[in-house]
């Protein structure tokens, strides 16, 4: 319930971003950047199973060839009260795995060769678990609008300091500050991005907490992640792409320091903290 009530507080931050900008920019800019940004968004909403599975070469197995895997993820589909997602295998040594789909009738989950080597079936419990809440939580749509009113922020934010090179911004009594208006065009595309960051994080917290109880143990999927971690730094996944990184288990691109207030995923110690806190 926490994290649900921080991503709504995180998406009216968002929110009050784009409607202050246009209360200095005016109804036009900001009705084109929203329009821009949801075109590029509903297409990569509703092609993002597509895109992703190609870009990992993935390729979907059946009963016959995995059916161990598919056992797992059937019971888990049925446990978490969501159809059965099509399953499919990442030809990558490096573990890791991710959910996508639309919705849970249109749900896909993936793992590379690398976890299932990797983890123990309990372990690899917890981790379906965990990409099963992806899809029953609806997190591809709440990533989506995200993106979209990020999106409409470097949109706006991008045509202001355009204009403000030319000497556009001038001191129209319609418009507001132009000095207030460039530094927020500066400022708040940064902010928008910590914003969307902070809302992927919660998601990434709320899987862990649904997907351990939809496993039926915190501590392996604890387990699981603690070796994911450290085998995926020692074996990188081949083709990560930043588009994409927030929808595995674990980042395939490590941050530290001051990065990691971008970084798509929680610090995994924090991760595993709370695992093992929910045992106690």
């Amino acid at each position: 319930m926490l994290n649900q009530l921080k991503t709504g507080l995180l998406l009216g931050g968002l929110t009050a971003i784009v409607l202050l900008f246009g209360s200095f920019f005016g109804k036009g800019g900001l009705i084109i950047a929203f329009l821009f940004a949801i075109a590029m968004n509903v297409g990569s909403y509703w092609f993002s199973d597509r895109l992703i599975l190609t870009m990992q070469r993935a390729r979907e197995v059946s009963r016959k060839e995995q059916p161990e895997l598919y056992r797992i993820v059937e019971d888990l589909a049925h446990r978490a009260e969501i159809p059965m997602p099509r399953v499919y295998i990442v030809p990558d040594p490096s573990p890791n795995a991710f959910a996508t789909g639309r919705n849970p009738q249109h749900g896909v989950v993936a793992v590379t060769e690398g976890i299932l080597k990797l983890l123990s079936a309990d372990e690899l419990r917890g981790v379906i678990a965990h990409e099963l809440s992806h899809v029953r939580n609806r997190d591809i749509l709440i990533q989506t609008i995200t993106a979209t009113l990020a999106g409409a922020i470097m949109f706006i934010s991008q045509i202001v300091q355009f204009t403000a090179m030319f000497g556009g911004l001038g001191g129209d009594d319609d418009e507001g500050n132009p000095l207030i208006l460039l530094a927020m065009a500066i400022t708040a595309p940064i902010a928008a991005m910590i914003i969307q960051m902070a809302i992927s994080r919660s998601r990434e917290y709320l899987a862990d907490q649904s997907g351990a109880r939809v496993a039926g143990d915190p501590n392996k999927l604890a387990d699981a992640l603690e070796k994911l971690d450290a085998y995926s730094r020692q074996v990188p996944l081949k083709n990560a792409h930043s588009n994409t990184s927030h929808l595995f288990i674990v980042n395939p691109f490590s941050k530290k320091g001051l990065a990691n207030l971008f970084s798509t995923h929680p610090p995994m110690d924090e991760r595993i903290q709370r695992l093992r806190g929910m045992h106690a």
